[in-house]
Order: C-alpha cells, then structure tokens, then sequence
C-alpha cells in the first residue's frame, strides 16, 4: 500500500471475514436465516448474496493480505448474520463454530486474531469471559443494534463491562438489516448499516462512558459519520463535548475524504484501519507517511492494548 510505514511494526487490519468450514456446515444445516444452501447465504432483510469459496480460503487469504504488506489481521463474525440474536439454543452452536477459528489460528498466524461473539437473548457473562481467556480472541464484536439506545446499552453493560475487566476492547459492527423489496444488493450497506451505527455512537455518547469508564469501543465504517453531525447535535438540545479518549473508529468501505472530514472532528488517533474483506480492499487515504503510520500501526496498537494517546 502506497504511504505505508516502513518500519519494522505490525501493519494491522481490524477487521476481515473469515468463515471457518464449521461455521459454513452449520449455516447449511440449518432450515431458516441465516442459513446456506450450497454457497447462496440466505438473511432477513437483505438479497441472497453468493458466496465466494475462495473468499474464505485462509491460505488464499494469508497470500493476499501478504502481497498487501499486512502483518496482523482480526476476523470478524458477520453480525448482518443475525447469529447473536437467535434463541440461545440455535445461537449457541453457530458461536461455538466461529470460536473455532481461534484454534485454526493457532500454529499458522502469527499476529492474527478474532473478536469473539456472545448470544444476546440471554447473555451469560461467564462463558465471555472464558472464551476472551484464548489468547487469540483479541476483544468481543457487538452488533449495532444491541447497543441501539441508551436503555439497549444499559441492558448489555454487564457483558460489556466482562471485556472491561479483561482489558479488551469492543467492536460495533453493523447488524441484521430491515427489509427492503427489489432494492441492489449494495443497499443494506449505504442505508440500514449506517444508520444503525450512528445510532449506536450516539446512545454510547449519551450513556456508554458513564456506564463503563474505562471501555476501549470501536465503531466500524466510521461509526456512519456519526461524529459529522456534530454541528446539528448541538443545534437540537445535546452536546458534543471532549472528545473520548478510548472511542475509536474504523475505516472500512471509506476513503480520503469521509477519512478527512472526520479527522477534522476527532482527530488523527482515534482513526484505525480495517478493510472489512472481502467486501472491501484495504485502502490509504493517501493523507501522508505520519497519518498511515497512526492508521496502520500506532492506533490500532492502542485500540488492542491500551496505553495513551
């Protein structure tokens, strides 16, 4: 990648898709969304989307994100899924096949990890926090939507504050989508997926950092720009305030100048890559040597393991 650091560190990708083999087995068992038939994914609310069998190669992977110069990757449970909100005993099987991915990594991959991901009809704590004991399971991935407002937050605190007391951060993903009728199947990704994330970004401005103080959180696809309306917040009644020193933002699907513009309201080190493949491709924004090296290194080392900024 063009403007990438060329010093010895870990050059890392936040976020990718990576379907281990069991996971696809159990989507094909099962007889309604999420489900797979052969490789079409069938979900609530969004077109049959075809799969790409080599999109979930790990060693085809390895070799691309190689060519790419990256060193670290964490792979991401696709929360447009719906997984973690189905009735425990569905949910429960699907999340232990993601975990799986965990073991798989193991001897191969050297900086490369997962978030994990929890069932939310019945949260349960404990089971969290044994899984975020692999060491491979770099921090827990939230939908969108279990965060949605303030009181969704309260609700989820006690499994969030689980990855607070590991020292871990959270990841919000966007989640399921609402149906829409013969719409393109990039639709979810420009209207559901955004909307929901600014909503998540601002139930955890209202609620989150009184809730849990020293949660490390990061919003994928720049919490949906969110943070841009930060002018029209105040005109309505709230406040923008300081900016929250352990609130993040990720990158993936956006380029230089949404990148630019939320720089100019956040600031540089809450900005972390993630490309979210392979539905998208890493990107620079091509905005200098010192801002690809906050991007690519410094920053996600400071979403994944704490330190000041």
């Amino acid at each position: 990648m063009t403007g990438q650091p060329v010093e010895a560190a870990p050059v890392v990708d936040c976020h990718q898709h990576l379907w281990p083999p069991a996971l696809i087995e159990a989507l094909r068992a099962r007889s309604s969304a999420p489900r797979m038939v052969g490789w079409d994914l069938y979900l609530d609310g969004e077109p049959v989307y075809r799969v790409r069998p080599e999109d979930h190669d790990p060693a085809a992977r390895a070799a691309i994100d190689a060519d790419d110069d990256i060193d670290d990757v964490l792979y991401s449970l696709s929360c447009p899924l719906g997984i973690e909100s189905l009735p425990p005993e569905q949910a429960a099987p699907l999340l232990d096949a993601w975990h799986h991915l965990a073991d798989d990594l193991a001897p191969t991959a050297t900086g490369h990890g997962i978030w994990a991901a929890a069932g939310l009809v019945e949260p349960d704590p404990k089971h969290l926090a044994a899984v975020l004991e692999h060491p491979r399971v770099r921090g827990l991935q939230i939908p969108s939507g279990a965060i949605a407002d303030p009181a969704a937050l309260d609700h989820l605190a006690p499994l969030l504050a689980v990855v607070e007391e590991a020292d871990l951060p959270v990841l919000v993903h966007p989640g399921p989508a609402a149906g829409a009728r013969d719409v393109p199947g990039w639709w979810p990704a420009l209207t559901a997926y955004p909307a929901g994330m600014a909503a998540a970004w601002f139930a955890w401005h209202v609620a989150g950092r009184a809730l849990l103080p020293a949660l490390r959180i990061a919003f994928v696809a720049l919490a949906g720009l969110a943070p841009l309306h930060h002018e029209r917040l105040d005109q309505r009644g709230g406040t923008f305030g300081r900016i929250d020193p352990h609130v993040y933002y990720e990158t993936s699907s956006y380029g230089p100048r949404a990148i630019d513009a939320m720089v100019r309201v956040v600031g540089v080190d809450p900005i972390v890559h993630g490309s979210d493949r392979p539905y998208a491709l890493p990107t620079d924004p091509g905005l200098g040597d010192a801002f690809s090296r906050a991007l690519f290194v410094t920053n996600p080392a400071h979403l994944l393991h704490g330190g000041s900024r």
